[in-house]
């Protein structure tokens, strides 16, 4: 069968992987688009400016990225972007890229609703729905709004397009949303292998956290399980990985509990820095009220170091096996019970942690940049939007 033709495919995404908030989504779509590269197609990134990165910038993976409006503002500016046929480059690509052949609309929340301007073919990602994070976000009308746009709106505009997800708990409530079950796609995250030998695990006990420094995060579960096994493990220590505005709440909820000086802020972290802490922490922990997946979950897995989520956090539930490659906690006493368990069970802690590393072993990106391809050219080849 002779190979696709190379087309134009456009990813809308709120943030790329150097904003400061940038988070999983992010590595998600600039890793898979970079597969699609690969692939043979030409790929444009557009996402909101910020801070002093340049407007216009090539990948190493030659994923060309666009960044335009703010927080805020970048669903308007990919809107008109688009209508005024200016997706390429400028100076360092004029010409190359034109209108787009399709777009991947990556929603986080809040969607880009490209089917209602684009004469092109949508296809949508969704790493997790956000009913229950609307309310801690904004607690207002702004929530009640957001919630009304991502429940209601998005399902309706994107009615004839296909979905891709990362995890069955994504789709099984895309679904309860209204979206059938034959439009829904799963592409899970791919990892890379490990490029640094793991250092030493640390000699004391070590929880380690590792995301964005916002409210849904729930930071302070850890915290709280820091404190709780503070007197039964004197040597117990906490360090969170990772930057956001919640962070000035989260040192001053520390000190309230007594446990500031037993717990590292780290700040932002490189890739390399990362894989040290979490191959030095005894454990991963999760406590985010909801994730699409859990990227962290099986970077930690990498490193043989087991993990502790919540049941009801969504795609954890796929990142994590329950027993064999960490844990799921019902509840918050639940959560500080399995802490203590696997800090104080060493040979439960390292059976699981092996496990974990042969599980995120069976996760590529070559995989998920397959998958995915094969749905972009079979879109493309039907030439018209899933019924």
């Amino acid at each position: 069968m002779p190979a696709a033709p190379a087309r134009h495919i456009l990813f809308l995404n709120w943030r790329d992987t150097n904003n400061p908030e940038g988070g999983g989504s992010e590595v998600y779509t600039e890793r898979i688009a970079a597969e699609l590269v690969a692939h043979g197609h030409r790929v444009t990134l557009l996402c909101a400016a910020h801070g002093d990165a340049p407007a216009e910038q090539v990948l190493p993976s030659d994923v060309h990225v666009l960044r335009r409006g703010g927080r805020h503002t970048v669903y308007l500016r990919a809107a008109l972007t688009y209508v005024a046929g200016a997706c390429h480059l400028g100076r360092l690509a004029a010409g190359v890229r034109g209108r787009p052949d399709l777009i991947v609309d990556v929603c986080n929340g809040v969607p880009f609703l490209s089917p209602l301007y684009a004469r092109c073919p949508t296809v949508v990602v969704v790493h997790h729905v956000h009913r229950e994070q609307w309310p801690v976000v904004f607690g207002d009308w702004r929530g009640r709004f957001g919630w009304w746009l991502e429940s209601r709106v998005a399902p309706r505009v994107y009615r004839r397009c296909r979905y891709v997800t990362v995890s069955k708990a994504t789709r099984d409530e895309l679904v309860r949303l209204g979206v059938s079950a034959a439009r829904i796609s799963i592409i899970q995250n791919g990892l890379p292998g490990p490029s640094e030998e793991p250092v030493r695990r640390a000699a004391y006990p070590c929880l380690v956290v590792l995301g964005r420094l916002v409210p849904h995060k729930r930071v302070e579960y850890a915290l709280d399980a820091l404190a709780a096994l503070a007197g039964e493990l004197p040597d117990l220590r906490l360090i969170v990985a990772g930057r956001g505005w919640w962070e000035p709440r989260l040192r001053e909820y520390a000190a309230r509990l007594g446990v500031a000086d037993r717990t590292e802020f780290a700040g932002y972290v490189t890739e390399q820095r990362k894989h040290e802490l979490l191959s030095q922490g005894w454990l991963a922990l999760v406590p985010s009220l909801k994730e699409g997946w859990g990227l962290t979950i099986m970077e930690a897995a990498t490193r043989e170091t087991p993990a502790i989520a919540f049941r009801g956090a969504g795609g954890v539930c796929d990142a994590i096996r329950h027993g064999r490659t960490g844990l799921l906690a019902d509840d918050p006493d639940d959560f500080i019970a399995k802490v203590r368990w696997l800090l104080t069970d060493d040979g439960a802690r390292r059976r699981m942690g092996e496990a974990a590393r042969r599980y995120a072993e069976t996760f590529t990106w070559p995989a998920a940049g397959n998958q995915l391809a094969t749905l972009v050219d079979g879109v493309l080849t039907s030439d018209h939007r899933a019924p």
